[in-house]
């Protein structure tokens, strides 16, 4: 369609100097012929500009719409990677402004065809008008838009900068937001203020950077554009001076002179856009192709899941070389000294990452065997920092519900949750917008605990669920949870003496391995280091 408007644009001027012959040779009817066809050009090129401007915008929105699904399933895909070494912001930006940079190409790619064409017709005019003029335009644009494509380079590499600088800025700034409260309360407002000073300001420079490249190369495209043609109507013009063209003739010279105009400076904006929406499609190329943080496995687990969990030699830094059976429907609880060999255990028994070393089995099938989406329908496990989405309460707890209304009922009894839903205004129906930021540190952490109970997994791993619950609640919860999870096999990770107080048994991790164990009665008399750890 766009093809079909510059191919009208390029008939126009030719068409006004037949006419003008037609009309100093004193052809009546010959001239009424001719200005039919003028108008059925103006009539067909309109329409033509219209439904392709269309097409080349539903194309630009549906790729850029495809790019966004990819991307976000890729980031969500359940075995990980695409988010190594990128803030959250960071891919929000590639997930929106690159997709959207290379959609755009679809627009650039419809232009460049159509003034390709629009160039190539003209020559053909040209042509039939003159063998010099036809000429010149076939052989002198291949030359300018290779030369184009030559001086594109500076821009796609300061593009892919300006994209990589403000995607980094835009993560920074999503992370203070999201820790703002914990900012404000360490008084560090100053200090994040500077550091997102610093990352803006290079992204600033470095969106500087690529607009001045954009410049000098849209102004050097429009100047060599410009000069040829320039030389194009001085050629035109000696002809007629010459009598080697009709006056007819030297005005559609000029006028599709005139018109290349258009095509040879959409040249210089197509380039810009193909320069960018490659350096963006590197970045999205960067995502989708991220290596899987886990990689093999494509069975299921033993269906119905007994629970059972076995580790052996598991070497996962700094975990170095534990061993541990837990039992079927076991209620366990697991203290680390090292608050970081707490957190690597949750992520290796979710399989958020496999262990360098050693095994993880599930009722006697390793981890490293399962698919990971087949297996976090059995296994759940919950870091410390869970993140709360925008929505209901009742929405938040029962997964937009997929969970049993009585499943909700007593997950949110088990976490004392419901109290937190009798102090909202609207209770569970009420909004909890902005990740819950308006709630508590203690009431958020009920809502994520009643949240992950509410799954009713066969096996359930949570991470410090209780920290910021007062001792009180927190007694009341422990005892609820025994009920609820009663065989059902759970690991609490925790060093809370209210949780540990409920538990089977207690494993003590030091130095990566597993210490001692017991139940926390026996440990509190005679482990001092437990004492420690717990009752510090």
């Amino acid at each position: 369609m766009f093809s079909g408007h510059q191919a009208g644009e390029a008939a126009v001027p030719f068409l006004i100097g037949v006419i003008i012959d037609r009309a100093v040779a004193g052809g009546v009817g010959s001239l009424a012929l001719w200005l039919g066809v003028l108008a059925a050009v103006y009539l067909c090129l309109s329409y033509s500009f219209r439904y392709g401007a269309r097409a080349a915008e539903r194309a630009a929105e549906q790729a850029a719409h495809d790019l966004r699904l990819r991307v976000t399933r890729r980031v969500l895909d359940a075995r990980g990677g695409a988010e190594a070494d990128r803030l959250p912001g960071a891919l929000v930006s590639i997930a929106t402004s690159d997709a959207s940079r290379v959609g755009a190409v679809a627009v650039a790619v419809a232009a460049g065809v159509a003034a390709v064409v629009a160039v190539v017709f003209t020559a053909v005019l040209l042509l039939s008008i003159s063998l010099p003029l036809g000429l010149l335009v076939l052989l002198g644009t291949p030359p300018l838009m290779l030369l184009t494509r030559l001086l594109g380079k500076p821009l796609e590499r300061r593009s892919e900068t300006e994209q990589e600088h403000g995607a980094q800025a835009s993560g920074i700034a999503a992370d203070l937001v999201a820790g703002l409260r914990v900012i404000k309360g360490l008084r560090a407002e100053s200090a994040a203020v500077a550091r997102y000073r610093r990352r803006s300001r290079s992204a600033l420079a470095a969106t500087v950077r690529a607009a001045r490249a954009e410049a000098a190369y849209q102004g050097v495209v429009s100047t060599l554009s410009g000069a040829f043609l320039a030389v194009i109507a001085v050629v035109g013009g000696l002809l007629a001076v010459r009598g080697q063209v009709s006056v007819g003739q030297l005005i559609s010279s000029l006028g599709l002179a005139q018109f290349l105009v258009g095509p040879l400076s959409t040249f210089g904006w197509v380039g810009a856009d193909l320069a960018q929406g490659r350096a963006s499609a590197r970045r999205i190329a960067a995502v989708l192709h991220a290596p899987d943080a886990v990689t093999g496995g494509s069975a299921s687990p033993v269906t119905p899941a007994r629970g059972a969990l076995t580790l052996r030699g598991l070497h996962s830094p700094p975990l170095r070389g534990v061993d541990l059976d837990i039992a079927p429907g076991e209620l366990l609880g697991v203290v680390a000294a090292d608050p970081a060999e707490a957190a690597e255990l949750v992520r290796v028994l979710g399989r958020v990452r496999d262990p360098a070393a050693g095994s993880v089995r599930l009722d006697g099938v390793a981890l490293t065997e399962l698919a990971p989406s087949a297996l976090r329908a059995v296994v759940l496990a919950t870091e410390h920092h869970t993140d709360l989405f925008d929505g209901t309460l009742r929405d938040a707890v029962s997964l937009a519900g997929r969970a049993r209304p009585d499943r909700v009922a007593a997950a949110l009894a088990t976490a004392d949750a419901d109290e937190v839903a009798r102090s909202l205004p609207d209770g569970l129906d009420s909004v909890l917008g902005d990740q819950a930021r308006s709630l508590s540190g203690g009431q958020r952490q009920r809502i994520a605990l009643a949240r992950a109970v509410a799954g009713d997994p066969p096996v359930l791993i949570v991470h410090d669920p209780t920290t910021a619950v007062d001792a009180v609640t927190e007694a009341r919860i422990a005892g609820r949870l025994r009920s609820m999870r009663d065989g059902l096999t759970t690991v609490l990770v925790t060093s809370s003496p209210a949780l540990l107080a409920v538990t089977d048994r207690v494993v003590v991790l030091r130095d990566g391995a597993v210490q001692s164990s017991g139940t926390h009665a026996d440990l509190i008399a005679g482990d001092a280091g437990y004492r420690e750890t717990v009752l510090a």
